[in-house]
């Protein structure tokens, strides 16, 4: 059974992520199935609006901590396909309806997304202060949030659909049984419009996005390394196991009060 499925209803394209029974965690296959999916999407001229959405009570649970733990290393791999939806250069639109948890990579996922149908009471985690040595800092700004929300993005604080609706992260919020045709219904919208203007608006309106600046970047890229590497690893151990985390925090402790700054990473360049 395919860990993405796809299916087509006239110029809708339903990407589904299937693998339920691990929360559609994003491992190797699905990240491949998933490039596979976009890219039909993207190259196919008949296709012109996707909805995004998930198999059972996750939508995205994000990174398979297990295969990280198997491969003694988180991140991509080697071996991964172009996704055109991830880096940037496709130029359809696509709605993301949220079935259930998108944790991690999975709110990146909808993050990614034009716009966005979520059931009542789903749940979102921006997970990278639990796994990585840096918090999420750079998706509330995407989001165009205030910052005391941002900050609490970032520190891995969990968010209700409802409360994101509210913030103006969701579009629609709806009951199990209206997710699909609530999505379907946006899909049908857009689909009325002028093809150019469809095309050139969502061109624009990601233009806009807010993002880092590169000195800001820089600094976080100095901050992902500022602390002991083995700690990355112990998260998803202690998560596999089931158990509290023995950290490190860092490898000398003057270390904790030695920060790389934006000063310092600009003399850098």
């Amino acid at each position: 059974m395919s860990v993405v499925e796809t299916e087509r209803n006239g110029q809708i394209m339903t990407i589904r992520l299937n693998r339920p029974e691990r929360m559609n965690a994003i491992g190797f296959e699905l990240r491949t199935q998933m490039a596979e999916a976009f890219t039909e999407f993207r190259t196919d001229p008949d296709l012109e609006v996707a909805v995004f959405t998930g198999t059972g009570k996750a939508f995205c649970a994000g990174e398979d901590m297990k295969e990280s733990l198997e491969r003694g290393a988180p991140g991509l791999d080697e071996r991964e396909l172009p996704n055109p939806f991830m880096d940037g250069t496709l130029e359809k639109p696509v709605i993301c309806a949220i079935n259930g948890f998108a944790m991690g990579g999975g709110f990146m996922l909808v993050e990614k997304t034009d716009l966005r149908v979520a059931v009542k009471g789903a749940v979102f985690e921006m997970s990278e202060a639990k796994r990585w040595l840096l918090g999420g800092y750079n998706h509330g700004m995407i989001a165009n949030l205030p910052h005391p929300i941002a900050t609490e993005m970032a520190l891995a604080y969990r968010f209700t659909s409802d409360r994101l609706y509210e913030l103006g992260f969701i579009n629609r919020l709806v009951e199990a049984d209206e997710l699909m045709p609530t999505a379907y219904e946006m899909a049908e919208h857009l689909l009325t419009l002028p093809p150019a203007a469809r095309v050139n608006t969502i061109y624009m309106m990601r233009q806009m996005r807010q993002k880092p600046s590169p000195a800001i970047e820089k600094l976080a890229e100095a901050l992902h390394a500022h602390g002991d590497q083995s700690d990355r690893m112990e998260s998803r151990k202690a998560f596999a196991e089931k158990r509290k985390p023995n950290f490190k925090g860092w490898l000398q402790p003057e270390d904790r009060y030695n920060m790389p700054t934006l000063d310092s990473v600009r003399d850098k360049s």
